[in-house]
């Protein structure tokens, strides 16, 4: 009996003990949480078949991209602002055209 009373007194298992618990406890909590929020993104981000098909026949890469922009000239390029919210839209897109 004076067993169980001086470890009742001890501020170690009194406060010490339920802190690493709940450490450790709280560790393996986040880590399933978290396994659960990247096996849902998972399932979100799945791509159609038919549509990853397009993507793979459609290669498009940079260096193809470059050949292309590579001997375009912007001598003649014009700088068109687009309308504030404010303004009308319609009278300022014809005045720029």
């Amino acid at each position: 009996m004076g067993g169980m009373r001086a470890l009742s007194k001890s501020k170690t298992l009194r406060y010490g003990v339920p802190m690493m618990l709940l450490i450790i406890g709280g560790s393996f909590g986040l880590r399933e949480f978290t396994q659960i929020r990247y096996d849902a993104h998972k399932l979100h981000s799945k791509v159609d078949p038919a549509l990853e098909e397009r993507i793979k026949k459609n290669k498009v890469t940079l260096e193809s991209e470059y050949e292309k922009l590579k001997d375009a000239t912007f001598d003649d390029w014009k700088n068109i602002r687009g309308p504030r919210p404010w303004e009308e839209s319609e009278p300022l897109q014809d005045q720029q055209q």
